[in-house]
């Protein structure tokens, strides 16, 4: 059965039926009783009583709505590279039914309460689907580390290197030390963005080898900055993430804190997954990122460390700029904006890679919605279909392909490195809190996403 525009429900107490329902202990034929905006229950195929309301998506795959924990939206100071109404149609189109703000590159940074509560006020009433938000973390803000986690903030995030942005500086060591003891107490977590500034290179202008832009930011500003990470996290136990890891050579790193018990955490991005190096033409500009992508050895170590755990979750680093911003006109690695957008396409890249792969549908569920729910303090509610969370769904089809056409993205801007690429995994619908708010290609009904407040 292919899903064609369900039909409206007239109460908010139905079912939603079928054969592939991916619940906390795997995937399996089940029913969810849906009431108030939640799940009420989980059940067998036949649980629904005669005469219930019931959706029916037999062979589709119906799991929990993506949690992407890692989105730069923009807005306030820079809509024009990205905005809420334009960055949340995106996520629910992709399957995305919440994502959390990154503190850069909107302006001002969310660094403060006063620039947390501006983010706030602009999200309100423009979002799809649910919103959180990080604080960011620099140079002399540790003072307001306990008011915004007050207000809701769950982490902070820091840069090691330059981020790019005059108004978001990187921290050092003593800034981390300064502004611990605060994250300590607010009992968040510390996000950053893991590459030692001391390590890059310079990257000479005008230049349309990838080769040239990799080598300027080589494994080795990843593997330092990390281990600063790990022995301040084993140091001060004060929960640290690696953002967008890239250098699977840092793997032994994260193996060593885990076996000690120190509360050392890392994803990775769709793109480092799907992409190589050795792949990427000369001027392609669009898959510029940093931390760089890698070579293919290293991205098969990056899937080898997903299936074991080491890296616990998958999150897109959507990073948008203008098109101007990538100076895909002269390819020019050097100039050009270290972002790729791929909110709307998180689900079916991962996927697309992962089935070559022999991964179940079940480990992108644990990857891309439990463990960032757990990440941004959402466990409960957001991130699996089990009694009591919200009734977040995504419903797709993995074994149906598609291409992509960057003019149909929703995001604003449509450059997207996986235009012309046919990808697997077709996103049907999705529903938040039990309403459907995307099916098809086509938007429902008016906006319900919420300003999230994870505490």
């Amino acid at each position: 059965m292919r899903l064609r525009w369900l039909p409206p429900l007239s109460s908010g107490d139905f079912f939603v039926r079928g054969r592939r329902v991916v619940v906390p202990g795997g995937e399996r034929p089940a029913s969810l009783r849906i009431r108030g905006g939640r799940i009420a229950a989980v059940g067998d195929p036949d649980a629904p009583p005669p005469g219930a309301e019931v959706l029916d998506f037999g062979g589709a795959v119906v799991m929990p709505g993506l949690v992407d924990t890692h989105v730069h939206v923009n807005e306030p100071g820079r809509v024009e590279w990205e905005g809420f109404a334009t960055a949340t149609r995106a996520a629910a189109a992709g399957g995305v039914t919440t994502i959390v703000d990154m503190p850069l590159n909107s302006i001002p940074a969310t660094t403060s309460v006063a620039a947390l509560e501006a983010k706030r006020a602009a999200a309100e009433g423009q979002c799809v689907v649910d919103v959180g938000f990080w604080g960011g973390l620099v140079p002399g803000n540790g003072a307001e580390i306990a008011a915004m986690s007050e207000r809701g903030v769950r982490g902070f995030k820091c840069f090691l290197a330059p981020s790019g942005v005059e108004e978001f500086p990187a921290v050092g060591e003593a800034d981390l030390r300064a502004a611990m003891p605060a994250l300590a107490a607010s009992g968040g977590v510390l996000l950053a963005h893991a590459e030692d500034g001391t390590l890059l290179g310079k990257c000479a202008a005008g230049t349309r080898d990838y080769g040239a832009y990799l080598a300027s930011r080589p494994p080795q500003a990843e593997t330092a900055a990390i281990a600063l990470l790990a022995r301040l996290a084993r140091e001060l136990r004060v929960p640290v993430h690696v953002v967008h890891l890239s250098a699977a050579d840092a793997l032994p790193l994260l193996e060593s804190a885990r076996g000690d018990g120190v509360p050392l955490s890392a994803e990775t991005c769709p793109h480092y997954l799907f992409f190589d190096a050795e792949a990427v033409p000369p001027g392609a500009t669009e898959l510029k990122c940093a931390p760089p992508i890698r070579g293919r050895e290293n991205r098969e170590r990056l899937w080898k460390a997903l299936g074991e755990g080491l890296i616990g979750m998958v999150v897109s680093d959507h990073s948008p700029s203008p098109p101007e911003g990538k100076h895909r006109d002269t390819g020019d690695f050097a100039a050009a904006w270290g972002g790729i957008s791929s909110l709307e396409l998180a689900l079916p890249a991962v996927w697309s890679a992962a089935r070559r792969r022999g991964v179940e549908v079940a480990s992108l569920v644990e990857w891309m919605s439990a463990a960032p729910a757990r990440l941004a303090g959402l466990a409960g509610r957001k991130g699996a279909l089990a009694p009591g969370a919200d009734a977040d769904l995504v419903v797709w089809r993995p074994e149906e392909s598609f291409e992509v056409r960057a003019e149909t993205l929703h995001q604003r801007h449509k450059m997207t490195p996986y235009a012309g690429r046919t990808l697997f995994g077709l996103v049907e619908a999705t529903f938040l809190r039990g309403e459907k708010i995307y099916e098809m290609g086509s938007f429902v009904g008016p906006r319900r996403g919420e300003v999230l407040r994870a505490r």
